[in-house]
């Protein structure tokens, strides 16, 4: 009996911002048959994948048994899929979906011989007391502190994955984990509070009102000079399909640009896009978040560049006027 061709690519959270980014670079790149695996709800998320040649549209519930009945055709599951609300209260339902369901998913590819990249997040890093260094030893990864439980659930598996490796347990072929910094770009109109500050910028300018930035509640750092690594979403799915080219290549990897910037730099950016006149109103942090509030976060990317990933990454000003420019006040904003 033929060996089934390995042809299928997966594509967790596929319907999502950075997953349909993602798959639509895939389709692209013609790297064969795309298996989205996502909730599509009620609302415009469809949109995001409205324009893809996708070979079968999965639920969540529905990703093991395919795995399990399909695993010998599957090349690459990219697990992007998880609840990424910093806001979100319901650690069981954390858990279920960002910490068992990825260790699953780990073991199934690690059985049938497929390659897994898969999304842990900067959140993890906390407040940055412990730097912004991705060493995937136990001893690094136990020292970070997250904020919230997503970040939490995120780090419980890096965990989980570095103890697999240090043990020789069985691992995927290739698995690259990717801690993406402050993302921003097309096809993230469906995430209501969790939208990029570009995004929220932008909104805020077009309906005619200033960017609205929070003030800072540290001594270190002035209003609107809190500091976070902005990267382009075109980045973010650049050095995937990197790894994806690179089967030799494995790790947990940071994914930013390496340079801080504050958030009004980044509100002047947008303003600069639509040629408009900066116009910025400060407004407290909200109680509820401001003890779990990140004022600096910056990529240390010497890892990815180490393991052999050379191009450069946009620069924060040319990202936002693209994102203005080519999607948000195009007729139409999505990729």
């Amino acid at each position: 009996m033929a060996k089934e061709r390995r042809n299928l690519i997966v594509v967790t959270g596929g319907a999502g911002f950075i997953g349909s980014n993602l798959v639509a670079a895939l389709e692209q790149a013609g790297a064969g048959d795309i298996v989205v695996c996502d909730r599509l709800g009620g609302d415009d998320k469809w949109r995001n994948i409205a324009k893809r040649d996708i070979e079968t549209i999965l639920g969540p519930d529905e990703l093991l048994p395919f795995l399990d009945a399909h695993g010998a055709a599957v090349e690459t599951v990219f697990h992007l899929g998880a609840i990424s609300a910093t806001t979100e209260t319901d650690v069981d339902l954390i858990l279920a979906n960002n910490y068992h369901l990825t260790k699953a998913v780990w073991r199934r590819c690690a059985e049938h011989g497929v390659r897994l990249i898969y999304a842990s997040s900067a959140a993890t890093y906390g407040g940055g007391e412990a730097g912004f260094d991705d060493a995937g030893d136990a001893v690094s990864l136990g020292a970070l502190r997250p904020l919230n439980p997503y970040g939490w659930s995120k780090q419980l598996f890096d965990r989980w994955a570095a103890r697999q490796v240090a043990a020789k347990k069985p691992c995927p072929p290739q698995w690259a984990g990717l801690k993406f910094f402050n993302v921003y770009g097309p096809n993230e109109y469906h995430k209501d509070g969790q939208i990029s500050v570009a995004l929220k910028n932008f909104r805020e300018i077009e309906a005619g009102g200033p960017a609205v930035l929070f003030r800072s509640h540290n001594p270190a750092y002035p209003d609107g000079g809190q500091k976070r690594d902005f990267v382009w979403v075109g980045d973010c799915v650049d050095v995937m399909l990197w790894l994806a080219s690179r089967a030799e290549v494995s790790g947990l990897f940071n994914l930013g640009t390496g340079q801080a910037r504050s958030f009004e730099d980044l509100a002047r950016a947008v303003f600069a896009a639509l040629n408009r006149k900066p116009d910025i109103r400060f407004v407290d942090t909200p109680e509820a978040i401001r003890d779990k509030y990140q004022y600096f976060t910056q990529a240390r990317m010497g890892r990815l560049r180490n393991a052999g990933y050379d191009a450069p990454f946009t620069a924060l000003e040319d990202g936002v006027a693209a994102y203005v420019r080519d999607f948000l006040i195009a007729d139409d904003p999505y990729r």
